[in-house]
């Protein structure tokens, strides 16, 4: 080494030109790093100073918009793990093509329709199933497919009597075991969507058979507990239905696997256009905080009621009737709801509430109540800038007071930040420039494996795929041995 650098010396001298020393040399390095790091917090700070948010069309991962300055600059997913550009294939298995999807989707009899399974919480099944339908990433060549989804209504078929628990459970296993590709990958490349507290529960041998699988769903599960029923344990003590995710002993969500999707917000409201309900002036609303929900024995819900009775002037918290002669009406919901300045969205029998993202269509700031809770896309989106989580044992006079303490400057900031982002909980056509189904999209082009492997699945030195017996891929018949 001593030669080189006498060598590299003479060199230099012969032109005369100083030293490199050293010192240069660190100097040299200190200036390339701080040149790196300040670059990366002016990108940081950049990405989370904003006003106008708005998808760039195509398949591009950037999300265009303009700062307070005026500047346009670029939010997107990381290109990390997620790609520059989406180049999915999704195969949708078809209603006819393998025996009993049918029947998941519309009950034994065929009687229950998709356009019934639109509304409520649950409409995520369809929605997504149509959307993909028409997608410009879906094929209908298996070999070439990057994911499988698989089509189905259960939590809508199961609440209208279309199918009992145990038929649920034997009509799955039946249709998992007609996929040869499900059986290749162990089922990891394979989508299910379960839009409600039950989750993947409403299969109740989930664990056996779709552990490995993308699970699209609200709710996440940290906090689960044996399955209770009503009994004397008092208010708050009893947890309620058995097939809620957070009554089971197990979670059915993986945070590194599964995607957490936003929930199904009435399509009135999220038109551009003749929405049923308009946002009110912060100057016009009667109070400070909202709560719109039955009580179900929950004790944060108990809680806000009880506030509520205490403080009537700033906390509006109504008997609420689901049915009957004084049922509230869906314009009555939401008027209630654009009357304060803050909706509250504590847990239920589950964490997630559909409250959350209907608040930001009447351009109330969500204060969710509900530690466990998960929100979808959080590589994009900083929710301290449109939202606020305050603790669940925080309930009280306290929270009130703090509310009241937030200028209503801050509030119009939150729930600006919060009109240009709620595109993303729209599930809209893939037309849009915004939509659910673009975020859906860029997660799971996260969850792409290369490879499809399983415990049953062998290859051999010519690159074919076996099963056990040494059956190439190719000749695997249903029915097919599931684990």
């Amino acid at each position: 080494m001593g030669s080189i650098g006498g060598n590299k010396g003479r060199l230099f001298a012969a032109h005369h030109a100083p030293l490199c020393t050293r010192t240069h040399q660190i100097g040299s390095l200190l200036i390339v790093l701080s040149t790196f790091i300040l670059t990366r917090l002016l990108d940081r700070s950049l990405s989370t100073t904003f006003d106008h948010v708005s998808i760039s069309s195509g398949s591009s991962r950037a999300i265009s918009f303009t700062d307070t300055s005026g500047s346009v600059v670029s939010l997107s997913w990381p290109e990390r793990g997620y790609g520059s550009h989406l180049s999915l294939k999704i195969y949708v298995y078809d209603e006819n093509e393998i025996d009993g999807l049918k029947p998941l989707m519309y009950g034994r009899d065929g009687r229950i329709t998709a356009e019934g399974c639109l509304k409520g919480q649950w409409g995520t099944q369809v929605k997504i199933h149509k959307l993909l339908l028409k997608s410009r990433y879906r094929t209908t060549k298996k070999e070439e497919a990057d994911l499988f989804f698989v089509p189905a209504y259960v939590k809508c078929v199961r609440m209208m009597g279309g199918l009992s628990d145990k038929e649920i459970n034997y009509t799955y296993v039946k249709v998992l075991s007609q996929m040869p590709y499900f059986r290749r990958s162990g089922g990891r490349d394979h989508i299910f969507v379960f839009p409600s507290g039950a989750g993947a529960h409403l299969f109740r041998s989930w664990a056996t058979y779709i552990n490995r699988s993308i699970i699209l769903t609200p709710e996440p599960c940290y906090d689960c507990t044996t399955p209770m029923s009503f009994s004397s344990n008092g208010p708050g003590k009893a947890e309620g239905e058995g097939d809620r995710t957070d009554k089971k002993d197990t979670s059915s969500f993986n945070t590194w696997k599964d995607i957490i999707i936003p929930g199904n917000v009435d399509d009135r409201m999220t038109k551009t256009e003749d929405t049923l309900v308009r946002p009110l002036p912060l100057s016009k609303r009667r109070y400070l905080a909202t709560y719109l929900g039955r009580a179900q024995g929950k004790v944060g819900r108990l809680q806000l009621i009880e506030l509520a009775k205490q403080f009537p002037d700033k906390l509006e918290s109504p008997e609420l009737k689901f049915s009957g002669p004084d049922k509230l009406g869906r314009i009555e919901y939401f008027e209630h709801l654009r009357n304060a300045k803050f909706c509250l969205a504590p847990r239920g029998e589950s964490s997630w509430s559909l409250r959350y993202y209907e608040s930001y269509f009447v351009e109330c700031v969500p204060v969710i109540i509900s530690d466990q809770v998960e929100l979808p896309f959080q590589n994009v989106v900083d929710y301290t800038q449109i939202s606020i989580k305050w603790p669940s044992t925080q309930i009280g006079p306290q929270m009130l007071e703090y509310l009241e303490s937030i200028p209503d400057k801050d509030i119009e900031r939150m729930i600006n930040r919060g009109r240009q982002l709620r595109c993303l909980w729209v599930y809209a056509p893939e037309s849009e420039p915004c939509s659910a189904l673009h975020g859906i999209l860029w997660e799971l082009q996260r969850k792409v494996r290369h490879f499809h492997q399983s415990a049953e699945t062998f290859w051999l030195h010519n690159g074919s795929i076996v099963n056990r017996n040494l059956v190439e891929f190719s000749h695997w018949n249903p029915p097919i041995l599931l684990p």
